[in-house]
């Protein structure tokens, strides 16, 4: 039934077909007349049309009965798809059997050997290596003899469900049988070492050939042969899921199938779900174990296009691996890409290798697909809570799986580069630099026991890749599509951390820390300490206000700072610093709740670096709270402010402009890297104060400091730069679809604005377009500034608005503040982008660029 050498099912195929249905060898069978024709000459004949279809027939009209012609052939195209899938599946089970045979065919000898003077084996060793070997054998015998003459007399009333329903019932010899895989794979090895005999029997299995090959045999290892039940019950699922596919809901064997495939999937979840070592590790060699130590979803960057792959790290090599599209479910499968000794890998690139360029996305694209995930993940909540039908919910969980698979693509940018000393180089694209140092230290650590380069035959490969299915631990590819209903979506707000200090260093040494949370699944790096100079104690005492989108964890690196360009780590094509410790905590809603500050401890290769943290809902912290105050200018209404000083512009906004231009135009994250807290409360409590040394501190303090007090004095105006009256019409402004009224509309509505408001926006925003100029230094597009200040000059008071008590009830809203906050992003890009703000009459020109009375 199978061509030559044709293995149409195991781990040994290089593109394995769905459960062994080979569609190449059905269309070959089906022209041969292999198996006898079933499809009748009269379409009228099929069981499946109801009485009233065909009684009703004849008095269609032609267009209805070239459309019932149409169904009726449609439907005898998936009953003959049937048949062509059950022939696979025969071919298929001959094969199986066939390797169940070797396998027993040394065990009557061996048996009759242990009884003499001279075994071979003990009873108890033969018992264990070959454990539910025959039970597996007479289950698969029944189920292909009964098969076998039923697709040999085919016809559209076949049934076959009661063999399927059956043999699924029996899986429980599977679970015998794979609870004992490990322990038989180590005795056979045990047995191999310690009897010459029986290492040569088990080297030299050979399986017969299928029926158009019957003089040919094929070696196998009593290893290989063994591995093949494993693999098999772990594709159960597939065969009955191609079998329903082409079954109608009407045919007797539909419920049976069902049946079936819900035992085998219930059985299938349970063997992959275990985590037992015994699923961590495969034997490759005699005495020898390859162990799965780190697994994960990372983007490759293949000749300029991003692919995604998921990478696998075992005890001797990487192994990149490519998911293939699932069929069926849950059932998965591998194809090897690629694959990299550890003794062969090296981070270090020759002197030759040009490194290669990574293609960025543009932040506008990234934030507009965030924009689609958010609608989205609003609109599946706003169906659940209608009661919507699950078609539509599933039809937008779809929606947003692409998009999410979209962002994974495209956001990372990091690259992590790995080469093989045979000069072979590849990289992979990822967001957080905690990540790579985590696969570099596990590489470098496991580098240390590999000595020797090896590699390995097509058919061990084609092994490893297949045995990924059992082994991996990172199981769905990182969406939130793919999460469960119940599972906590994360914090959307404001954290403020405060790194106090380290302990536990062994020398001296110049330090730093940085920040990072997970924003829509990446990890983002979002604050950054100052460095302490060489010291085994450092104290930064640093505060920190990060904004959280649905994160739940908190990630700390400690670096050292490296001023020594000779001593500079060249890796990844670009100079970096040394990471000596990492650590992460997970942000608990529960105990984030209160108002006061949480301390806590995290530890890192021995160093111990204690934070203080304190969490305010999105909720809160976007109120904006009214003030009676009169003196000093934070909280002061800018009229008030602009008035007392008689002044277009407020001092704190000229003076914060002044010392940026001067000195941080060219500052990597100018606006976007917080400042320490400290500083900007000294220069809050200066500019409320009227303190004549104002100028002076600003001059001796880091520069995101100044940045972080102007963001500041903004966000804590009583009413947002741009008004709550006017608010909602600058939201519905950028909303309009035609650009000439979007035009008219918009800068109508900014020449609305109070005078001190509109010339105080009109001088910031001078400014953020020359910051803007020196992108390619400070890493600041207008896309960026617009992201930092949008909120900030736009958030309007929402006086009405109440706070909510429930701890869990900021997170389930943060999809629809999402929304309007890049709402308020792109109101403010809108004047950003534009060249010049057209005036209505000469006077309010002259107001416009006059900061002075």
């Amino acid at each position: 039934m199978l061509k030559n050498n044709q293995v149409p099912y195991g781990p040994f195929t290089g593109t394995p077909p769905t459960y062994g249905y080979d569609a190449d060898r059905a269309e070959e069978q089906r022209r041969h007349h292999d198996i006898l024709p079933y499809i009748d000459d009269s379409p009228s004949s099929s069981p499946y049309l109801s009485s009233k279809s065909r009684s009703s027939r004849d008095t269609l009209s032609s267009g209805s009965l070239e459309s019932a012609k149409s169904a009726e052939l449609d439907l005898e195209k998936g009953l003959e798809m049937r048949k062509w899938v059950l022939s696979g599946i025969l071919a298929s089970e001959e094969t199986y059997l066939s390797h169940l045979e070797a396998l027993l065919l040394p065990m009557k000898p061996l048996k009759a050997a242990a009884t003499t003077s001279q075994p071979v084996l003990t009873v108890q060793q033969i018992e264990t290596i070959f454990f539910k070997v025959p039970e597996l054998y007479e289950i698969h015998k029944e189920f292909y003899d009964g098969l076998l003459p039923r697709v040999q007399q085919w016809s559209h009333h076949q049934r076959v469900g009661d063999l399927f329903q059956k043999q699924a019932s029996q899986l429980g010899v599977y679970r015998a049988f794979v609870d004992n895989y490990e322990l038989a794979v180590e005795t056979a090895e045990k047995c191999c070492q310690a009897n010459s005999q029986f290492a040569e029997i088990s080297e030299n299995l050979k399986v017969r050939s299928t029926k158009e090959c019957k003089d040919q045999t094929t070696k196998y290892s009593l290893e290989t042969l063994l591995y093949k039940p494993v693999d098999r019950v772990t594709r159960s699922t597939l065969v009955l899921h191609d079998l329903l596919k082409h079954t109608p809901s009407s045919h007797p064997d539909h419920p049976l199938l069902q049946d079936a495939l819900r035992i085998s999937q219930n059985f299938l979840s349970s063997i992959n779900e275990e985590s037992t070592p015994r699923r961590q590790s495969m034997t490759v060699k005699k005495g020898e174990n390859r162990q799965l130590l780190k697994d994960s979803f990372m983007v490759e960057l293949v000749e300029g296009a991003r692919k995604l792959r998921h990478v696998f790290l075992f005890t001797d090599l990487l192994l990149c691996a490519k998911l293939k599209k699932q069929i069926g479910g849950k059932s998965q499968q591998y194809d090897s890409k690629w694959y990299i000794p550890l003794s062969d890998l090296t981070f270090q690139a020759s002197e030759e290798t040009e490194p290669l360029p990574i293609p960025q996305v543009p932040d506008e694209e990234l934030d507009a697909i965030k924009i689609k995930i958010s609608s989205l993940r609003s609109e599946i909540q706003r169906e659940k809570r209608a009661n919507k039908g699950s078609k539509v919910i599933d039809r937008l969980r779809k929606k947003l799986s692409e998009q999410e698979s979209l962002l994974l693509l495209t956001s990372p940018n990091m690259a992590l580069r790995v080469h093989n000393r045979n000069g072979k180089s590849y990289m992979f694209l990822i967001s957080s630099d905690y990540e790579r140092a985590e696969w570099k230290d596990m590489i470098r650590e496991q580098q240390k026991k590999c000595f020797k380069s090896f590699s390995l035959t097509s058919m061990e490969l084609q092994m490893l890749t297949n045995s990924c299915v059992k082994l991996q631990t990172v199981h769905h590819i990182p969406l939130t599509a793919n999460k469960e209903e119940d599972e906590a979506p994360g914090l959307h707000g404001f954290l403020n951390v405060i790194i106090h200090s380290a302990s536990g260093l062994k020398q001296s040494l110049n330090l730093y820390c940085t920040l990072e949370v997970d924003s829509f699944g990446f990890f983002v790096n979002k604050a950054k300490t100052r460095v302490y100079r060489y010291t085994t104690e450092p104290k930064w005492n640093e505060e920190f206000e990060i904004e959280l989108e649905g994160s739940q964890t908190l990630r700390l690196l400690c670096y050292e700072k490296c001023y020594n360009k000779t001593k500079m780590n060249k890796e990844d094509g670009e100079s970096t610093d040394r990471i000596i410790g990492k650590g992460q905590i997970p942000l608990d809603p529960q105990m984030l709740q209160g108002k006061d500050w949480q301390r806590t401890v995290i530890p890192m290769n021995g160093i111990e670096v204690k934070l203080s943290m304190k969490f305010t809902s999105r909720e809160f912290s976007l109120k904006r709270m009214p003030s009676c105050k009169q003196t000093g200018v934070f909280g002061v209404k800018i009229s008030t402010v602009t008035k007392r000083e008689r002044s277009k512009v407020p001092y704190i906004v000229r003076q914060c402009l002044e010392e940026i231009e001067r000195r941080g135009m060219e500052e990597v994250g100018i606006y976007r890297v917080s400042g320490v807290a400290t500083d900007i409360q000294a220069l809050k409590t200066a500019f409320d104060t009227n303190n004549k040394d104002v100028s002076v501190m600003m001059s001796e303090m880091d520069v995101n400091a100044i940045a972080g007090t102007l963001k500041l004095y903004f966000r804590e105006l009583p009413e947002p730069l741009f008004t709550d009256e006017l608010y909602p019409n600058f939201a519905g402004g950028i909303a309009l679809s035609d650009s000439v009224a979007k035009e008219s509309c918009m800068l109508n509505l900014l020449l609305s604005l109070p005078e001190p408001n509109l010339v105080t926006f009109l001088f910031l925003l001078d400014h953020l377009k020359r910051v803007a100029e020196k992108e390619g230094v400070n890493k600041m597009s207008l896309h960026n500034l617009a992201t930092v200040f949008g909120p900030t000059l736009l958030r309007p008071a929402e006086k009405d608005s109440k706070i909510p008590t429930n701890p869990t009830q900021p997170i389930t809203m943060g999809d629809s503040w999402s929304l309007e906050v890049m709402s308020q992003v792109q109101v403010l890009l809108y004047f950003l982008q534009l060249e010049t703000i057209p005036t209505p009459d000469s006077k309010r020109q002259s107001i416009l660029f006059s900061t002075e009375v």
